[in-house]
């Protein structure tokens, strides 16, 4: 029987017998390109380079603060202190009262005082007289030396008896060394006072003077003149400004006592109370970004990772200025900076990478 011609079989026939055969070939010839050991040469440039998302930025103008803890006095306070023995014989101001500088605030009774200063004046007049005749008789040789010396003396004398009494008579009479609030009376009509006992409290609060203490690591970017922000309890602010940083930190503590003026223009009763001080430091330049793409250098440094003009990864040593859940603010990057957003963990510093911008990836995707 003949056999059928190949262009006479079915087309079935036909296709698997092709098929077969490519088979066979391919195997023969093998891929063989799949199995080398060296990878091949990069004839396509970035084509099968790393490829990482990149971010430019640039610096910004950033004033970072510096919050610390602390209270609120007022500027100035005194204890008002009795400076002789007496009884209290008037209270010309109620508690409370504000005064003016060199108002009377207490009288004690007198004993007799202006009398005794009256008398003691009168004796100044006399022992001046005396003396200014002795001067002239010792000038005609009519009195003996030691007699004008003791004449000078009985004048001396005369003099700090007045200044004794005057002195007495200031300090039955207590006066108020500022302008301030009597903040406290605790003596009453009658009552018999003691040289050195307190007996009331002058304060004034128009200017408010804040206290607290900074960490030794914290203290370098204060100084004076830096503005403050003074927030209270209640969340309302008062303005003012650093006047003093400590030159040495206390020993138990290791820590820098400060100091803020403030105005308190309304006279809010905020003596006593704490405040958080918000403190401006020195205006800087800085990139921001998110924190997570901060790292750790080999050497324990923050560091970050970004492409440089060859289009090679680079890792920068950064300083941190200033951080939170959202934002790192840094400074020691080059401006502007190809910051790498995605893939930075996959690249390693020196390696060439294929960039993209992660605003056209993100524009791909959509």
């Amino acid at each position: 029987m003949r056999q059928p011609r190949f262009s006479q079989l079915p087309f079935s026939y036909v296709l698997a017998s092709l098929l077969l055969l490519a088979l066979v070939v391919w195997l023969a010839l093998g891929d063989f390109d799949a199995f080398r050991r060296d990878a091949p040469a990069d004839t396509a440039g970035n084509a099968r380079a790393t490829r990482v998302e990149t971010r430019r930025i640039e610096a910004v103008d950033y004033t970072p603060v510096q919050v610390i803890q602390g209270a609120l006095e007022a500027q100035r306070e005194v204890a008002l202190r009795a400076n002789v023995a007496g009884f209290v014989q008037e209270k010309p101001v109620a508690q409370g009262q504000h005064v003016t500088r060199g108002e009377t605030l207490l009288v004690l009774d007198s004993d007799a005082l202006p009398e005794r200063l009256a008398e003691a004046r009168d004796s100044l007049e006399l022992a001046r007289a005396e003396l200014a005749g002795a001067e002239k008789l010792r000038r005609r040789e009519l009195i003996s030396r030691p007699e004008l010396l003791r004449r000078r003396a009985a004048l001396t004398q005369n003099v700090a008896d007045v200044a004794r009494l005057e002195k007495q008579q200031a300090d039955i009479r207590p006066d108020a060394p500022f302008a301030g609030t009597v903040d406290r009376i605790s003596v009453e009509l009658g009552e018999l006072l003691q040289p050195g006992e307190q007996w009331g409290r002058l304060v004034a609060d128009e200017t408010l003077t804040g206290t607290g203490w900074v960490s030794q690591q914290d203290v370098a970017p204060l100084a004076e003149g830096q503005r403050v922000t003074a927030r209270l309890l209640d969340g309302a602010t008062l303005s003012g400004t650093l006047t003093h940083v400590a030159r040495r930190a206390a020993e138990d503590t290791r820590s820098f006592y400060i100091e803020v003026t403030l105005d308190n223009p309304r006279r809010r009763r905020l003596a006593g109370a704490s405040a958080e001080f918000t403190v401006a430091l020195p205006a800087r330049r800085v990139h921001t970004f998110s924190p997570a793409l901060l790292r750790l250098s080999d050497q324990g440094t923050l560091s970050v990772r970004h492409v440089d003009d060859d289009g090679r990864v680079a890792q920068t040593n950064v300083e941190l200025v200033s951080a939170d859940t959202r934002q790192a603010y840094v400074t020691g990057l080059p401006d502007p900076t190809r910051l790498i957003t995605l893939g930075a963990g996959l690249v390693a510093p020196g390696e060439r990478v294929n960039a993209v911008a992660a605003d056209t990836t993100e524009r791909d995707e959509r």
